[in-house]
């Protein structure tokens, strides 16, 4: 497809620009002129889209339906985009034209739910059992898997319409026909449905976003217990899962339309996956959004109760969630693949070539064997392989050219971490240090670390977390105080990885005891071998250790200072995006150890309940994917992913635990087996996965702590 002729950016938000200023003005819900909505719709060109990708394709609907959804309109936009679709050969552009000038609206019904349809004479009898939109309708085109197309003028004898009240407004219809006259088309059908129920999820996502934005202001005024209720935590938490969810469907849906607009054949599987999460997602959000209004929110006079009943109604069509669910497991299952890879652009998937052909000589070569017949505890770094991946210049992809890096875009810095983490290589280290020595630190100190980092040749621990403060590092207590030209420090620190074998202590201390919280903060580069450091390493849960350690009057000279004094919290904020996102980078790691997961299943077979696990795992995967793509993208674009970093790693350390307690479900004991146990279940990975989990959604600042940060700093409710 000649993507040139397709709409660009500025035009799709333009689309929603004027599709917002229109409904605001010319929709009102509860005096509704459906006809004159319908013409001027059709005037802004809606009704047209579908008839031609230069005109308008998925995306542009998809805002569309966004749009509708939003203000609980009830225009029949997704039929006509549907007909569009269908209605491509000569014969029909008559009937294309009449629904483009708004003259006719024409819908789009499948023979769901048990429906039957015989046709004698170019007469149908039976029955459609849903149809949507029925009251604002001239015609009908109608989708049977044995009869085809078939075009339906509702003003037609032989129709009998019952109404079918519940949670959709307006209300859905049955149909019955008595020898009701009926045109066979000619029209391709295939992934009609499938758009379809994209159109619906659309749809269900604008009006589960806008319920949503009504209660978060709602919570920022609503006062108890004399201050608002968008200040306790609970709450905070809750829509901060709220926003994660929305921010997952709609970057799920934006992909499965891109993918589809520029022609890549895996945009089916992003559709289901959009689909498949946007099911379960969206009802829980208008859950949600019900809690937290209390009462006021469960009047029918209230507006949340109409996109209630929308979310819910939109998302049970067609098959809803478990439909999606078995088609993406059937892609995975029965057809042996794999889930599909993101294309990252001409110098991303380049590199990712490069990389992965460096590795397949290299890793396998020199290290893997060997590597692997390590007990999992005893598998930490691979200094010469280190090493090697320093010649190559890859531990400073990143960085500017003028501290000897490679200045990689951040989507090439994507494709190094999803090969290193599919290939099951240890992760080096040195990312947070490098990137704060150079900004905050001094020549001399970027003159000494920074090619050292670059090289592989040294490597730090993090000394944050203390007895007393762990997610809260303002609370640290942990002393540096000046004495002549050096700094001695005393204190305790824990829960410190690889501690035993580092070089460096990257340490936070108190250097203002007087100071308010983060106030009185500094950060000095501790060797590990100065007298006064004592390291007792324990045994953690993910199989391999940690160590507390104690500092007793440590001296080191006042060049380790980095940066300013009480300068600490600055530095270490700065890089907190940084390593959430490196964090959200664990989903290569999930996604190796899922595709094990399926490759097991694929030969003991799959029951209904195991391919609907995988189906909604795949999804979640996909959304994972989603959102650690958006904060690579901010970062590709100058710009700080602070509480969209949180999202991404907290998302990727739970669905970690999913896949791990999933994986238990569906292989049985055998899934508890290690590495060590003959004919454990792949490779004895999972049970790893499990217990890494935990570590990922406590490392790092707790799940809480990006929880509270998402509402604080992604909603603006109140501290």
């Amino acid at each position: 497809m000649n993507t040139t002729t397709l709409p660009s950016n500025e035009e799709r938000q333009m689309l929603k620009d004027s599709l917002e200023g229109y409904l605001s003005s010319h929709w009102d819900y509860h005096q509704p002129d459906l006809a004159g909505l319908w013409q001027g719709l059709a005037e802004l060109g809606l009704t047209a889209l579908g008839s031609d990708p230069a005109y308008g394709g998925l995306r542009e609907w998809l805002i569309v339906m966004e749009g509708m959804g939003r203000h609980a309109c009830p225009a029949p936009l997704h039929g006509s985009f549907l007909a569009n679709r269908l209605l491509d050969d000569a014969s029909a552009f008559p009937l294309m034209d009449s629904l483009a000038t708004g003259v006719c609206a024409i819908g789009v019904a499948f023979t769901e739910e048990g429906a039957r349809l015989i046709e004698r004479d170019s007469k149908l009898d039976g029955h459609l059992a849903i149809v949507d939109d029925l009251e604002q309708l001239q015609q009908l085109l109608v989708i049977d898997p044995a009869l085809g197309v078939r075009l339906i003028d509702l003003n037609a004898p032989g129709i009998g319409r019952t109404t079918l009240p519940g949670l959709a407004v307006p209300a859905l219809h049955r149909l019955d026909f008595c020898a009701t006259p009926a045109q066979a088309l000619e029209a391709n059908t295939l992934d009609l449905d499938r758009l379809a129920r994209l159109g619906y999820s659309a749809r269900a996502l604008g009006a589960a976003n806008r319920s949503f934005e009504m209660v978060v202001e709602y919570v920022k005024e609503r006062q108890q217990f004399g201050q608002p209720i968008g200040r306790f935590q609970a709450l905070q938490h809750k829509l901060a899962d709220c926003i994660t969810r929305l921010d997952g469907v709609r970057l799920t849906l934006a992909n499965a339309a891109q993918s589809h607009d520029l022609g890549n054949p895996d945009w089916r599987f992003y559709a289901s996956a959009a689909i498949a999460y946007a099911s379960t997602s969206l009802r829980q959000v208008s859950l949600e959004v019900h809690h937290s209004f209390g009462a006021i929110g469960y009047s029918e006079e209230h507006e949340a109760p109409r996109h209630f009943r929308r979310v819910h109604a939109d998302l049970s069509r067609l098959g809803g969630t478990r439909r999606a669910r078995q088609e993406l497991a059937a892609f995975l299952v029965d057809e042996g693949q794999s889930l599909p890879e993101y294309d990252l652009g001409q110098a991303g998937n380049a590199f990712r070539q490069e990389v992965r052909d460096w590795l397949k000589v290299n890793w396998t070569d020199l290290h893997q064997s060997a590597y692997q017949q390590l007990p999992f505890e005893e598998r930490k770094s691979v200094p010469a392989f280190t090493r090697a991946l320093g010649k190559q210049g890859w531990l400073a992809l990143g960085w500017p050219e003028r501290f000897g890096g490679q200045a990689r875009t951040p989507l090439e810095q994507l494709a190094f971490i999803e090969e290193v983490q599919q290939a099951g290589i240890p992760k080096p280290g040195g990312e947070i240090q490098g990137h704060a020595l150079m900004q905050f630190g001094t020549p001399e100190q970027q003159a000494f670390f920074l090619p050292k980092i670059r090289a592989g040749e040294i490597r730090f621990c993090l000394g944050y977390s203390e007895p007393g403060a762990g997610s809260d590092l303002a609370a640290i207590r942990t002393s540096a105080v000046r004495d002549g030209d050096e700094w001695v420090i005393n204190g305790q620190k824990l829960w410190t990885t690889f501690a035993e074998d580092a070089d460096y202590l990257w340490l936070a201390a108190r250097t203002d005891p007087t100071a308010k919280a983060h106030a009185g903060i500094s950060l000095f580069i501790v060797p590990m071998n100065t007298p006064g450091i004592t390291v007792h390493p324990s045994m953690a849960l993910y199989g391999h250790t940690f160590c507390t350690e104690f500092l007793d009057n440590v001296r080191v000279p006042a060049s380790a200072l980095i940066g300013e004094v009480n300068q600490g919290w600055a530095i270490i904020t700065s890089a907190l995006a940084t390593e959430r996102v490196q964090m959200g980078g664990f989903v290569a790691h999930i996604r190796a150890n899922y595709e094990r997961l399926v490759a097991e299943l694929r030969q003991r077979g799959a029951d209904p309940v195991a391919r609907d696990t995988l189906g909604q795992l795949a999804a979640e995967i996909e959304v994972a994917r989603q959102l650690l793509g958006r904060s690579i993208g901010m970062l590709e674009q100058g710009q700080t992913p602070v509480y969209e970093a949180a999202m991404s790693k907290a998302f990727t350390a739970e669905l970690m635990e999913r896949l791990g307690e999933a994986a238990l479900d569906l292989l049985g004991v055998s899934g508890t087996l290690g590495e060590l146990a003959p004919g454990a279940p792949c490779g004895g990975k999972l049970e790893q996965v499990l217990r890494q989990s935990i570590m990922m959604v406590i490392g790092g600042g707790t799940n809480e702590i990006q929880r509270t940060l998402i509402a604080q700093r992604g909603l603006g409710l109140p501290r």
